[in-house]
């Protein structure tokens, strides 16, 4: 593929692959509780929201979220507290099943019906970098109009697959030098 970084930050340049930008933006417009999880009431939160229906409940064992209805009742009525390895589960659980949750709504609001959403590209930092190596890169906006795939990827915890979709699918609409945003600083957009 044309122009795919190969050894990014040999000559100092610092940033973030535009996928996992990207994907941190999508968790962000998810929301969520913000309490961690290591807190009662951010446990408590979670253990609400992943045991409310029996839909739920599937969808946390489907997730990785693995213990019995007896240790989640005790959990739940304070009688015993869940191990570091379990309550990073549960955060775990919380988050892939918020995801797939909220996956449907946000797609609807990225695409807008067909109208997309503009995204801000900030280009990587290069003050590490010595001058003379030092390319000519710019803050970059562009109306992305579809969202699907990438949306679908980010739901289902595929960061191979988001990488992908946002390289070959997203990126080349910036035009001949769609290479030098595949590391950024950050990416912006608003839905």
């Amino acid at each position: 593929m044309p122009e795919r970084n190969l050894d990014f930050g040999k000559f100092g340049a610092r940033g973030i692959r535009g996928s996992d930008a990207v994907a941190r933006k999508l968790d962000e417009l998810a929301g969520g509780i913000v309490t961690p999880v290591t807190a009662g009431r951010g446990l408590m939160a979670r253990l609400h929201y992943l045991t409310r229906s029996d839909r739920s409940r599937q969808a946390a064992r489907d997730a990785g979220l693995t213990v019995t209805d007896r240790t989640l009742k005790a959990w739940l009525e304070g009688r015993r507290r869940p191990s570091k390895a379990s309550l990073e589960r549960v955060d775990a659980a919380y988050r892939t099943v918020r995801r797939r949750n909220v996956a449907r709504h946000l797609l609807a609001r990225l695409n807008r019906d067909g109208r997309g959403t503009r995204v801000e590209i900030h280009p990587f930092n290069q003050s590490g970098v010595p001058r003379p190596l030092q390319r000519v890169v710019e803050y970059r906006t562009m109306n992305v109009r579809r969202w699907d795939r990438i949306v679908t990827s980010w739901a289902a915890g595929d960061h191979q697959g988001l990488d992908d979709t946002w390289t070959t699918d997203v990126l080349p609409d910036l035009g001949s030098q769609w290479g030098q945003y595949e590391y950024v600083t950050s990416i912006g957009f608003a839905a």
